[in-house]
């Protein structure tokens, strides 16, 4: 085993919309680390690691949507960067936007994207030994290397699809199938699902391998997968599930360079305290109280349109000693019912609208703990990072939520559960984690406790090298 390409449209620290970027971002660098060349081929956006970074241009040609031509360049970004080679696929008027996804035209993009990679693969001297798919947004590479007539010579490539999140498929209609390489129609059935065409069902159907973020959601995604359901069952027996990983580089509380307060095992107590005592002035909070922290996008599968409810059921009805601080953006009525109800709970309840990253590592280190009342989590890395920082998770039942956490009232058990995703069990999660923290010996060995769990990369790394080789011995 060589060499691994990464096919993805997103990848921190280039460009990040959610857990997709933070996986594509570490996953190569621990293979490298492995002794495998893992590079990523990546659309390039208009941001900004790209207008301070110089890149190398290795191609430059023309892409075809139909009759209509794109020009495109591939360009280069210098391994020692991020501790593998990245390459960035500029297409003009495709790809060179600011934003990764949201536009009338991304299957377009998405699409041209995908026959340049294919292109590029075509004219590498030193071919892959695996293609690794991320997502629906490359998962028409698979088939394109299998079946169509110009790629030929790459269908003894082994193609792996790992699906992080199934509710996103890329659906588009069959009217746009003259942007496809030329194949023999005969095959048509491999792209189509539900009368259109299903990037994620082509990519499950011709991929060699199709790997979870987590072993509990490929047994979940059998049950639920917006329509997939039959196909993820068929497909079982070249299905896994590999549990994502945490970049130590990146999430370690001793070194993070976002901290207000750096801290180890060693000063546990006092690092999370200037962090938190920052977190309560910047937010107006009491720092004698438990804070409880949401980080996330407000989307159904988070289950954050329940918060407004919980926040008042919390202070209204039960009258609980808590604070509570929201960051994350998203549906626009959720946002506008936590600003609402701010002035009401002045003192014990704030929100931070927007993306704030800086913010977020803060939140870890000093909050006391974690909610994620998630109805879909097909691995989850908030639980984790809130794991190395000593921050106790209150989660659901739910994907990788279950692999990672095991209720306190259970044997070695170190985080809170949450059965059913309702504000009942929310509030009564919420409950739980004030008597933990009014319980300070016990809250404190908890936190200890759960900052020496390995949820590093270097293990899942190890798996997915794994399941190449036996892709090679097939």
């Amino acid at each position: 085993m060589n060499k691994i390409i990464h096919v993805t449209a997103e990848c921190y620290p280039i460009a990040k919309v959610g857990g997709l970027a933070d996986v594509v971002g570490a996953l190569p660098k621990y293979q490298e680390k492995s002794g495998i060349t893992s590079q990523v081929v990546m659309p390039f956006y208009d941001k900004d690691f790209t207008k301070s970074t110089h890149f190398n241009c290795v191609i430059n040609d023309l892409v075809y949507l139909g009759e209509t031509a794109f020009e495109y360049e591939i360009l280069e970004v210098p391994k020692k960067q991020l501790g593998f080679s990245v390459f960035l696929i500029k297409i003009e008027n495709l790809t060179d936007r600011e934003n990764v996804y949201g536009y009338h035209d991304d299957t377009e993009r998405f699409t041209a994207f995908q026959k340049v990679v294919a292109d590029f693969v075509l004219q590498m001297e030193l071919k892959p030994d695996v293609i690794h798919c991320h997502d629906h947004h490359t998962g028409l590479l698979p088939f394109f290397m299998s079946y169509a007539h110009k790629y030929n010579s790459l269908k003894t490539i082994p193609t792996v699809l790992t699906i992080h999140n199934a509710q996103y498929q890329g659906w588009f209609s069959f009217d746009k199938l003259h942007y496809f390489p030329e194949y023999d129609l005969k095959h048509s059935g491999i792209i189509e699902w539900d009368h259109q065409i299903n990037p994620l069902a082509t990519a499950i159907k011709s991929a060699w391998k199709v790997t979870t973020v987590s072993p509990s959601y490929l047994i979940e995604l059998q049950q639920k997968a917006n329509g997939l359901e039959w196909l993820l069952s068929h497909e079982n027996q070249k299905s896994i599930g590999i549990l994502n990983g945490v970049d130590p580089d990146v999430w370690n509380p001793k070194t993070d360079p976002l901290l207000e307060s750096n801290f180890g095992l060693q000063n546990v107590a006092s690092g999370r305290k200037g962090n938190k005592d920052w977190i309560c002035n910047k937010f107006n909070l009491d720092p004698t109280l438990p804070l409880v922290a949401f980080i996330g996008r407000f989307v159904y599968e988070k289950g954050s349109d329940l918060l407004p409810e919980v926040i008042s059921t919390v202070f209204d009805q039960l009258k609980l000693k808590v604070n509570i601080l929201v960051l994350g953006s998203g549906d626009m009525e959720t946002t506008e019912q936590l600003k609402n109800i701010q002035n009401r709970y002045k003192g014990n309840y704030n929100h931070h609208i927007g993306y704030n990253e800086k913010l977020s590592h803060i939140i870890y280190g000093g909050a006391d703990f974690l909610l994620m009342p998630s109805r879909v989590e097909p691995c989850g890395l908030n639980q984790m990072y809130a794991l190395a920082y000593g921050m106790i998770p209150i989660v659901s039942k739910v994907g990788g939520l279950i692999d990672t956490i095991i209720d306190v009232d259970q044997e070695h058990g170190f985080g809170i559960t949450m059965n059913t995703i309702s504000v009942h069990e929310i509030c009564f999660g919420i409950q739980r984690a004030v008597d933990i923290y009014a319980n300070k010996p016990f809250y404190n060995k908890l936190q200890k406790l759960i900052m020496k769990i390995d949820n590093s990369w270097n293990r899942s790394a190890k798996q997915y090298i794994h399941m190449y080789h036996s892709l090679k011995n097939n």
